[in-house]
């Protein structure tokens, strides 16, 4: 990678706004301080307004695009996806339960710098943006309309979604994103006039370990229990996908990685047809090591702020994050920016809450894209096992599956 690509990629322009924001606030006087408390007040509220749009605009037309797919194949495989995304979310709710306690013991975290020498970072002024509607009506609104798409077959309005959608993308990218670091800038330069930046990045530091040495050890339960189905060796096949693995490590992207994880289920002796198909399609909608590190580090901030946690809760959240992110390619760190929503209505989260989680997870975010398609894979294997079971020639390119492989579901960026 070239050092021109590596200084405009967005995981650099976060890096050094954290590192500037963190520098910064060791000599900052209040006035300046006072600046960056008015931005994030300003470009916080306008995330408000704007989510609502952003998950309309993104989640409607990817379940139309689902829905043509491949008839009971897309179906199959849409749903061993989703099940290992919420199964990862679940998992990730229970080893937050069980290791946090001790791992995070006596850390806490305060984002609010109000208070710091008697209201001195109050910001300048502040102007209200009130969303359109709320998180969870934009989420139950694309649903309908996404799964009445596919049943009227509507290309009018499926081409109206994908219009917005593009004004959408447009937006985030020539506004969201150019802005997105001087948010950060922001947060971390009232973490440390508030005397809590050490506390926040210890912590921080230890869900990072804990979220990479995660999504490993559930590869291999998912190579596993693939394996188990399909009747492979699954360390040999994972052994095979490491090629992908780190492909996608270097380029946090799961489109650009497409053709080698298809080069990888093959050589595995994944069927071409099925391996054509699955690839490209899991690649938008599964995201089980995207949603790892969206938990692991949502978890450890209610657990430092406090917050209350009740079961229901989080399962709503994984639920509805599960198919929400099935709009995050093609955003940068697109997992994360459809979870905004869903952490301020869901979970309670404020403004500074979710600029931590936007810096954490974009600061690891190809770990979640590595283990996002190398597991692919392994839903691959099981369906060519349903597949070969279901019809003895699936083997031949002009067979009973030709269909799936022309029917393969166009990728897109995670």
């Amino acid at each position: 990678m070239k050092l021109k690509e590596i200084t405009g990629s967005l995981l650099f322009r976060i890096v050094v706004a954290i590192i500037l924001g963190i520098i910064v606030s060791l000599f900052a006087p209040e006035w300046f301080g006072r600046i960056f408390v008015t931005f994030n007040g300003l470009f916080g509220n306008f995330l408000n307004f704007f989510i609502p749009v952003l998950i309309f605009a993104l989640v409607a037309p990817a379940i139309a695009g689902l829905g043509r797919g491949a008839g009971k194949w897309l179906g199959i495989t849409a749903g061993i996806a989703y099940g290992s995304t919420i199964f990862a979310g679940a998992l990730s709710y229970i080893i937050a339960l069980t290791l946090y306690p001790t791992l995070l013991s006596g850390q806490t975290l305060d984002t609010n710098v109000s208070d710091i020498d008697e209201g001195a970072l109050a910001p300048y002024f502040s102007v209200e943006m009130p969303p359109p509607f709320e998180v969870m009506t934009a989420l139950l609104l694309s649903f309908c309309i996404g799964v009445a798409m596919t049943l009227v077959k509507s290309d009018t309005l499926y081409s109206v979604t994908k219009d917005i959608e593009r004004v959408v993308i447009k937006v985030i990218w020539g506004f969201v994103i150019p802005l997105l670091p001087i948010y950060i800038f922001g947060m971390f330069l009232g973490l440390g006039l508030n005397g809590n930046l050490g506390s926040v990045l210890v912590a921080f530091s230890k869900v990072l370990i804990l979220a990479v040495v995660m999504t490993l050890v559930y590869l291999v339960f998912q190579f596993v229990v693939a394996g188990a189905i399909a009747g492979k060796n699954p360390f040999r096949v994972l052994k095979l996908m490491a090629p992908a693995y780190f492909t996608a490590l270097g380029t946090s992207s799961s489109a650009a990685t497409i053709p080698v994880t298809h080069e990888c289920a093959l050589k595995a002796g994944i069927s071409k047809p099925v391996a054509g198909f699955v690839i490209p399609l899991c690649a938008t909608i599964h995201l089980s090591g995207s949603m790892i590190k969206l938990a692991l580090y949502a978890f450890a901030i209610v657990f430092m702020t406090g917050m209350d946690m009740p079961i229901g809760k989080v399962i709503g959240f994984i639920l509805m994050l599960g198919i929400s992110m099935v709009a995050a390619p093609g955003v940068p760190g697109g997992a994360v920016m459809v979870a905004v929503g869903l952490l301020q209505a869901q979970m309670g989260f404020d403004d500074s809450m979710v600029a931590l989680m936007i810096a954490a997870y974009i600061a690891i975010d190809s770990v979640g894209t590595a283990a996002n398609v190398t597991g692919d894979a392994s839903i691959a294997m099981i369906v060519d096992r349903f597949a070969r079971k279901d019809n003895a020639d699936i083997d031949s390119e002009d067979g009973a599956y030709q269909e799936v492989e022309d029917d393969s579901v166009e990728p897109s960026q995670t």
